[in-house]
């Protein structure tokens, strides 16, 4: 085989999810992968049971059925929501596909979503990685830091806001800072995915930034409050010249009639996600306010998960997640992100969170 892939993808380190289960132990309760507790709302199952007379059919090509269901919950322009079958994922990697050539460069944080290197090496970019702000108790993107990045090379930027695996988020007034710094010629692309989980009165998902500005892209998902992992369906927000660019190198039929019926009946089920957001308020609280007892460092999160931090030595992440293990709970090691003395946890339901703290005090005081 002679054929070579183009500059960079040999230089992509595959995407790894969180591991789903543990060699030896028959139950496990899988909070590696910030899933919902509470899974879908029960109008997305009956859509779900209603979608299952038309898998025979091809979908509406432009997920018009979707698109207004969002558009509606949010007052938004329709024509400006492009949906997608495979994750927001898939969107973050369409615009990278779009507007990147070989030789640009595209700018994140230290410890970002690792979606954003393989786009970049992708499609033969440089990426531009930046460190983060250091705290007692948070990681945080250095929005100075950022800005001093850009280069007349410079076409993108990634931010996740609340950010994954910190859980840290920034406030409305430093997003527009970020962006007003950005030359006009730079797409800032805000990835909101745990946007519904922040209580915080400073904070934005992007949306009035993406309103308003003609080179802001906003990306939600579905897999998250809305516990629709398993179906893969997001959505980006973005000026109409993004969307109609977008709309040429998706797949025709890039999001079914299922996705589709199953995502409208979610994203209208606005009772069920203030459950979800409600339940995670009480018990990140909760966890966060157990697990610093035992001596750990837990990092602040906006979002539906906590970042533990374990001791070099002795204590360490690898000996915890293989006790955790045993014990039938599985969090996600982070080493890939940056992050190798730390474990991330998704918040879950009662049950598997008590039975998480548990299973750390032991590990601490063994």
């Amino acid at each position: 085989m002679t054929l070579a892939p183009k500059p960079g993808i040999l230089d992509i380190a595959p995407y790894v999810g969180g591991r789903a289960s543990v060699p030896g132990v028959a139950r496990v309760f899988k909070l590696s992968s910030n899933e919902s507790p509470l899974g879908p709302s029960p109008a997305a199952l009956a859509a779900l049971d209603e979608a299952k007379a038309s898998l025979s059919l091809y979908p509406e090509g432009s997920a018009r059925l979707l698109r207004e269901a969002i558009a509606a919950v949010f007052g938004l322009d329709p024509a400006r929501i492009v949906a997608s079958g495979d994750g927001s994922d898939a969107l973050l990697t369409m615009l990278a596909n779009a507007y990147l050539q070989p030789g640009d460069e595209v700018i994140f944080s230290a410890h970002a979503f690792l979606v954003y290197k393989i786009a970049t090496l992708a499609n033969s970019a440089r990426p531009v990685i930046v460190p983060e702000k250091t705290t007692n108790q948070a990681i945080k993107v250095d929005v100075d830091a950022m800005l001093a990045a850009v280069t007349p090379r410079t076409r993108m930027l990634y931010i996740a806001n609340p950010n994954n695996p910190t859980g840290s988020y920034l406030p409305r007034d430093e997003m527009a800072r970020l962006h007003a710094g950005l030359p006009a010629d730079v797409l800032l692309v805000i990835d909101a995915a745990y946007c519904e989980y922040v209580t915080a009165g400073d904070y934005d998902c992007g949306l009035a930034l993406a309103r308003a500005h003609d080179n802001v892209v906003m990306t939600r998902t579905f897999s998250k409050i809305h516990g629709l992992a398993g179906l893969r369906i997001g959505w980006m927000y973005a000026p109409v010249p993004v969307c109609d660019v977008i709309n040429r190198i998706r797949g025709p039929f890039n999001t079914a009639l299922m996705q589709q019926l199953v995502g409208a009946a979610a994203i209208r089920d606005t009772d069920h996600v203030r459950r979800a957001a409600e339940h995670n308020a009480h018990w990140l609280r909760w966890v966060t306010d157990e697990i610093r007892a035992t001596g750990l460092r837990v990092d602040d999160s906006a979002a539906n998960f906590v970042l533990i931090h374990f001791p070099q030595a002795g204590k360490t992440a690898a000996a915890a997640d293989a006790f955790l293990g045993q014990g039938g709970i599985i969090l996600r090691g982070v080493a890939s992100y940056g992050l190798p003395d730390c474990l991330r946890m998704t918040i879950g339901t009662e049950e598997q969170n008590r039975l998480a703290v548990a299973l750390l005090r032991k590990f601490m005081a063994a």
